[in-house]
């Protein structure tokens, strides 16, 4: 389980096919805090690190999660979100993220106003029950609140902070990133689908 609050910013530095599984080796100053078996958030997929060097640690993606993410489209030398798993104790200062990527979305447009930015991404149809205007969704695994939802646009509003911690500051109209909706939405969604048959 995650939070959504970013911690670091890694970059790809090798990326081998075996199979149909993917290796990713990223690239951080600093592993002293991680291990094998942790899991971590990669533009909100979660995946289990299987080694650990003093500057880079690898982790693994199936062929479901190469399809599904935008992991797939990653290149040596790009950043990716990370963030480790919440611990029991600490307070949830974004909301509950799982790591399990639901669908991709495609940056329409930028809009810079008054020192922030509005990201406006469009998105399948058929996950518009999924968002309301001020709830929560994990876009490249950051926490964030939905603007201006229609049945296939939304907006998110991003501060100076997060521009420049997490790669929202590299994205451009056109890109692919990774959506998680709320898990709460995703449940009543679900429910209200099997109570009207």
């Amino acid at each position: 389980m995650f939070s959504g609050i970013i911690e670091k910013l890694g970059r790809v530095l090798a990326i081998e096919k075996e199979g149909s599984n993917v290796h990713f080796e990223i690239g951080l100053p600093d592993t002293k805090d991680l291990y094998i078996d942790q899991s971590i958030a990669h533009n909100g997929v979660c995946l289990t690190i299987t080694s650990v060097g003093s500057s880079s640690y690898k982790v693994t993606a199936i062929e479901e999660t190469m399809n599904v993410t935008n992991l797939g489209k990653l290149k040596v030398g790009d950043k990716v979100n990370l963030e480790r798993a919440m611990l029991p104790n600490t307070r949830l200062d974004g909301h509950m993220v799982q790591g399990h990527v639901d669908s991709m979305a495609t940056l329409v447009e930028v809009k810079q106003v008054d020192g922030s930015w509005y990201f406006i991404f469009s998105y399948a149809p058929e996950n518009s029950q999924l968002l309301v205007s001020k709830g929560s969704i994990a876009v490249n695994g950051v926490s964030l609140t939905v603007v201006n939802p229609s049945d296939t646009e939304f907006s998110v509003a991003i501060i100076p902070y997060t521009y420049e911690h997490t790669n929202f500051c590299l994205l451009k109209a056109g890109d692919t990133v990774n959506l998680e909706f709320d898990i709460i939405g995703k449940y009543v969604a679900k429910q209200m689908k099997a109570y009207q048959g």
